[in-house]
């Protein structure tokens, strides 16, 4: 075990380098000591520059419309698909991972029909297969896709979707921006989604609990009996909030309040522009360190979004990833197994309250878990191509 100094975050708590729950500010965490009733005046005008703010992040000021969803991020997806998906619909989702197959399910359990088109988690869509699929089965008129797939970290190219699903066949898209709204830029005057999901607890830096979903305002004025639940219905809490500005039923408060002050604070850092500096930044430093102890990423620059980095598994049979995760959480840093069928990986992100000192202090402490374990190196000192 290290003898030196644990690093911790600005709170004294561990630093997570994972894709949400992340490490978030000491500000962030203060916002949530307050209780507030949920018709309270303050807690409205906050909640309601949350929504506000998002629209404008997400380049849909005057088109679109924020509307939020209590729970998790996979509470908006789901509530996305089956709002904007008629039970008369037909939805192809995109698969690269474990986020397109949860998608997948989630339009089987709404009896919504389903096609798909997979590659594996280290491969973005061939647009020209995709291309062929939409002219040849007319009957699909919604598209979902995920921006940045957290499975293996791969940034899948969302605005050439667009334009061939919206522009060339005349069908919807859903995306899927959970882990990349927020520091990689989505604009909805470049790409031309009904709705897109995101939430709370990731590049924006806030807390896990509320997810929201960005809707084209002419859209989502077509979803009117679509949703397959009371509480996931999308049209009915926009309609909700257009007539009180309150929920439908009870807000997560202290989740929402947060949510506003890391706001603020995305806003004082220069907005996507400046979030997403620094995750590359994070990223450079990561991804250079680790291949110069010899991990191999599994993707190469051009599929790597500066939010994940998966990296294969060292071949030295001396290597036990469970040694190896819990040596790194006792010098402050928590990291996450991967989730490939292409390969034994693990990942770690950059996103959150992390800087690059952060990310080389994380360097190091891999180095000397690595020499504990007595692993030579982090496997065939080969970089990704």
């Amino acid at each position: 075990m290290s003898s030196a100094k644990p690093a911790a975050s600005e709170t004294g708590d561990p630093l997570l380098l994972t894709p949400g729950p992340l490490t978030t500010s000491t500000a962030v965490k203060q916002a949530m000591v307050h209780d507030w009733g949920s018709r309270d005046a303050e807690f409205l005008r906050i909640n309601r520059m949350v929504l506000d703010r998002i629209v404008e992040l997400a380049g849909g000021e005057g088109t679109h419309v924020t509307v939020p969803m209590q729970g998790s991020g996979t509470f908006a997806v789901e509530a996305m698909i089956t709002s904007f998906v008629p039970r008369d619909g037909k939805l192809l989702v995109l698969i690269n991972g474990a986020y397109g197959q949860r998608a997948k399910k989630i339009a089987e359990i709404a009896g919504r029909a389903v096609a798909t088109y997979e590659t594996p988690e280290d491969t973005p869509p061939d647009l020209a297969l995709l291309d062929g699929m939409l002219a040849k089965d007319r009957a699909i008129t919604h598209v979902f896709a995920v921006h940045c797939e957290t499975t293996s970290g791969i940034l899948n190219p969302i605005e050439q979707i667009s334009k061939l699903v919206v522009e060339k066949f005349g069908r919807h898209l859903l995306v899927d921006a959970m882990s990349a709204f927020g520091a990689l830029e989505i604009d909805a005057r470049k790409v031309f989604y009904d709705a897109m999901a995101a939430s709370s607890n990731k590049c924006l830096e806030g807390v896990p609990g509320l997810g929201f979903v960005v809707c084209c305002k002419e859209a989502l004025s077509r979803c009117k009996g679509n949703a397959t639940t009371l509480v996931l219905d999308l049209y009915e809490q926009a309609e909700n909030f257009a007539k009180t500005g309150q929920y439908r039923f009870t807000p997560p408060i202290h989740v929402i309040v947060a949510l506003g002050k890391a706001i603020e604070e995305h806003a004082a850092e220069g907005g996507v522009a400046g979030r997403g500096r620094r995750y590359r930044e994070n990223a450079k430093v990561l991804i250079d360190g680790m291949r110069a102890m010899g991990f191999r990423t599994l993707l190469g620059e051009k599929l790597q979004a500066p939010i994940i980095v998966t990296f294969h598994m060292p071949t030295d049979p001396k290597f036990v990833f469970q040694h190896f995760y819990d040596g790194l959480k006792d010098r402050g840093y928590v990291i996450y197994p991967g989730k490939l069928t292409v390969a034994d990986s693990f990942r770690i992100g950059c996103i959150g309250r992390l800087y690059p000192d952060d990310m080389k202090g994380a360097l190091a402490a891999v180095r000397e878990v690595l020499d504990e374990m007595r692993v030579s190196n982090g496997g065939p000192a080969l970089a990704a191509e």
